[in-house]
């Protein structure tokens, strides 16, 4: 049976960048989560920081993230076996930045995937045949400050003229298409009933599975027909804050045996690492998921939020 695990952010961060550029994955995650992922055939991760030993932030809101190249060796040591590069921090260092990092994962061996020289290279997928079967990877980001232009270098965006094309026209090659999503409303739970809409028509198209990633807290996931959306893993490693959003996350373990199922393995940050998780990470996962079938939970779950960070946005366009 054909096992592939998709995992969310990977960060090096302050504290544990010595870890990560010593490459001991012993410290990095604990040996039952690793021998998780070392028992998987194909194993995807976002990257979400670009490795570059050149301090060059763009102009931005927000953080601008970066890495030593040589934090690669920790990467390296979670074996992976494909990395989406299509986020909101690749372009963090500019141009250098995205190309360093590209550079150092095909030094060391890794492939990566939702980057390119120009908008007409960024969308490009990657198919992956593992023992037989081909599988694709589609992946996008929603519009931020990474993404590739005419003629700059860039994440792939999510285009609605375009991306359902694209996702449709590698269902045609593949036995299976996985649709890496970095997009969705930064610790909230749902999605919102655009993202919803987007998903649906992913999968209508030719999606067997879209992870969303990019929320930093697991959310939740539903089914339209016979594929499945997953909206929010939280982080797989970014030891950055401690709250109830960044403290836990959750692998999927998808395996491929007459269709696809879906297994879900909690995680946690655990010191510099992060180690195998409590349970009810994923009981709380399946039970919001069964929140969201319920007509109107999600518009009106929504307005909620949107109420919520009303007064936060308003602050940040109100003129000194």
């Amino acid at each position: 049976m054909l096992s592939i695990i998709i995992g969310a952010d990977i960060v090096p961060v302050e504290k544990n960048i010595h870890i990560f550029e010593s490459g001991d994955a012993e410290k990095l995650v604990d040996k039952r989560l690793f021998e998780e992922l070392k028992n998987a055939d194909y194993r995807v991760f976002n990257l979400e920081v670009p490795l570059t030993d050149e301090l060059n932030p763009i102009k931005k809101c927000g953080p601008n993230l970066i890495a030593p190249v040589k934090t690669v060796n920790g990467i390296k040591a979670l074996k992976p076996d494909l990395l989406t590069l299509a986020n909101n921090h690749i372009m963090d260092q500019g141009e250098q930045g995205l190309y360093s990092t590209v550079k150092a994962l095909s030094e060391n061996g890794i492939s990566y995937v939702g980057v390119g020289k120009s908008i007409f290279d960024a969308p490009k997928p990657y198919i992956a045949d593992i023992e037989g079967t081909r599988v694709g990877f589609y992946a996008c980001s929603e519009h931020e400050f990474s993404i590739a232009g005419e003629k700059k270098p860039g994440a792939n965006p999510y285009e609605p003229l375009d991306s359902f094309d694209h996702i449709e026209q590698l269902k045609q090659k593949c036995d299976y298409v996985i649709v890496l999503y970095h997009g969705g409303k930064e610790h909230y739970r749902y999605p919102s009933p655009y993202l919803r809409r987007v998903c649906e028509r992913m999968c209508r198209v030719g999606a067997d599975l879209v992870v969303c990633q990019h929320t930093h807290c697991v959310g939740s996931m539903e089914y339209f027909g016979g594929s499945a959306v997953v909206y929010g893993q939280g982080n797989f490693h970014f030891n950055e804050c401690n709250n109830e959003f960044w403290d836990t996350a959750i692998l999927l373990k998808i395996n491929f045996d007459n269709g696809m199922k879906i297994e879900f393995i909690p995680v946690k940050q655990d010191g510099l690492g992060v180690s195998y998780g409590n349970e009810k990470t994923v009981e709380d996962f399946l039970e919001r998921s069964e929140k969201i079938k319920q007509p109107g939970f999600i518009e009106n779950e929504y307005n909620k939020f949107a109420e919520k960070m009303a007064e936060n946005y308003a602050m940040r366009i109100k003129p000194p």
